[in-house]
């Protein structure tokens, strides 16, 4: 039997303090090894909480949480981030960008300029490797930062809205981008947005959240072949998906108002 990338039994995380607020409640899930997972709910259901307890930035208040079979009791090896933030140093050129990782781990630079080759061809940024982050597009550095999180191939990538700040013209670019390079590295990815459609996209599986406390609505397998066209969006294969999960956060929504009242 495989071990399952991320694994996760009753998780639930508190923040201390005098209102105690509950993050996470009670979430259950394995993800398969290879899988781009979807995390999709409103503003403070605690998708990027569920993401940085993975990454071991977090600690869980109770249940347990295992990164490739192992618990998470701080940042596990093999995994990369890309934040909203591309988080660029402004001051090293993108070649130079792309290997902090490296850098940091005290790993021998020589040995990883070939992959740094092939990620720059890969992202279309090998005319822009001695270019500075402010002399690129939003979109640009973006790729820069999801290359970043790859040179070191990491068996799981985790992405926290990456494409956020991004006009939706480029925000579309970046979701054919991603699936691109996903299809070539193939590691299993855990990707947050506020965005059905981008879920449907990009996903797998979609994960889909409660409002806080998160809970898991449901998990929804994404039967679409890839690669996908942007153009897929269009089709009923599509709209199915996208109307099943706006159902349920109107459900959600309903269930809110009622309490309320």
């Amino acid at each position: 039997m495989s071990v399952a990338a991320v694994s996760a039994r009753r998780v639930q995380k508190q923040y201390p303090g005098a209102r105690g607020v509950l993050a996470l409640d009670g979430i259950n899930i394995d993800i398969p090894e290879g899988q781009f997972v979807s995390i999709l709910g409103p503003s403070g259901c605690g998708k990027s909480t569920f993401l940085r307890c993975v990454a071991g930035l977090e600690e869980i208040t109770s249940g347990d949480l295992e990164v490739g079979g192992r618990p998470v009791s701080g940042p596990p090896d093999g995994i990369g981030m890309v934040f909203q933030r591309d988080a660029l140093l402004e001051w090293r050129t993108i070649r130079k960008n792309l290997l902090l990782p490296v850098e940091f781990a005290k790993k021998p630079v020589a040995n990883y300029q070939a992959k740094v080759d092939h990620l720059l061809d890969l992202t279309g940024l090998r005319d822009f490797e001695q270019s500075y982050p402010r002399e690129l597009s939003g979109g640009m550095r973006q790729r820069a930062a999801i290359c970043r999180a790859l040179v070191d191939d990491p068996s799981l990538l985790l992405m926290d809205e990456p494409f956020g700040a991004l006009d939706a013209f480029t925000r579309d670019q970046m979701n054919f981008e991603l699936q691109r390079i996903w299809m070539e590295t193939r590691n299993t990815v855990l990707f947050v947005t506020h965005g059905i459609s981008e879920a449907v996209f990009l996903g797998d599986i979609v994960m889909v959240l409660s409002p806080r406390p998160g809970r898991l609505v449901e998990v929804i397998e994404v039967d679409l072949p890839r690669p996908r066209p942007l153009s897929v969006r269009e089709t009923p294969e599509f709209g199915k998906y996208v109307s099943h999960i706006r159902g349920l956060f109107d459900n959600m929504d309903a269930g809110t108002e009622k309490r309320k009242a």
